[in-house]
C-alpha cells in the first residue's frame, strides 16, 4: 500500500484494473470504493480523491475502455494489405472483451447514473461503438481497394454486424454465462466468408 503523502503513479489505470478484477471475481454487487482500493493496494480515500463518486468512476472506466478499443480500431487503417482480413477484424472485435469487458458493461447497466454519464459522453463525441464501426468501415473500404474484399460487398454492413454483435454479447454476458469471444470469432469468420474476403494475404476472388 502506498504510504500517505506519496503520489501513486498511474492512479486511474491502477484503480480501473482493480475494479475489473473485483467485478470479475465477485460480480457487480462486489464493487465498492473500498473493495477497489483494497484490490489496488492503496489508501481507502484514493478513489474519492480522483472521482466524484462511484458512479463517475464506473462511467470513466467504461469510457476509457471504449476509447482504448476505438484507438485499436483506428490503427486498422495501417494494416490494410497485411496479415488476414479476418484476423485483423477479430483482433479489434475481441479487444472489446479484454479486461473483463462483459463484467464492466454489466456493471454500468446496474448503475443508472453511470449509464447516463456514459450516454451523455458518447453523445458529446467520446469514442465508442460508433467510432469503432466507422474505423472498421474505413479499413474494409481500404481492403476493397486492394482487392482483398469483393467489389460487391458492403463494408458498412460488415462493420455494423461486427459492432452490433459485440454490443449484444457485452450486454448479455455475465458471470456464469459462456465466454462470448468464441461466438465473436465465429461471426467474424462467417462474415469474411459471406462477403468474399480473403483469409490470406492474396487477393479475393470474384
Amino acid at each position: 500500500m502506498a504510504p500517505r503523502g506519496v503520489a501513486t503513479p498511474d492512479v486511474r489505470e491502477r484503480l480501473f484494473a482493480a475494479a475489473e478484477r473485483v467485478v470479475e471475481k465477485g460480480g457487480p454487487g462486489a464493487l465498492t470504493s473500498r473493495s477497489v482500493t483494497a484490490e489496488a493496494g492503496c489508501a481507502k480515500g484514493l478513489l474519492h480523491a480522483h472521482f466524484a463518486g462511484l458512479d463517475e468512476f464506473v462511467a470513466e472506466l467504461c469510457l476509457d475502455r471504449f476509447a482504448r478499443t476505438a484507438a485499436k480500431a483506428r490503427a486498422l487503417s495501417g494494416l490494410a494489405g497485411q496479415g488476414t482480413v479476418a484476423g485483423n477484424l477479430d483482433a479489434v472485435a475481441l479487444a472489446l472483451f479484454d479486461s473483463g469487458g462483459p463484467a464492466i458493461s454489466g456493471l454500468a447497466m446496474t448503475r443508472p447514473a453511470a449509464a447516463l454519464r456514459i450516454r451523455e459522453a458518447l453523445e458529446s463525441g467520446a469514442p465508442g461503438f460508433a467510432a469503432i464501426q466507422e474505423s472498421i468501415t474505413g479499413y474494409l473500404e481500404d481492403e476493397q481497394k486492394l482487392g482483398r474484399l469483393a467489389r460487391a460487398s458492403d463494408p458498412h454492413t460488415v462493420a455494423l454486424a461486427v459492432v452490433g454483435t459485440a454490443h449484444h454479447l457485452l450486454m448479455t454476458s455475465w458471470a456464469g454465462t459462456p465466454d462470448p469471444r468464441p461466438s465473436m470469432t465465429r461471426l467474424v469468420a462467417a462474415l469474411v466468408e459471406d462477403q468474399g474476403l480473403s483469409f490470406g494475404s492474396g487477393r479475393a476472388q470474384g
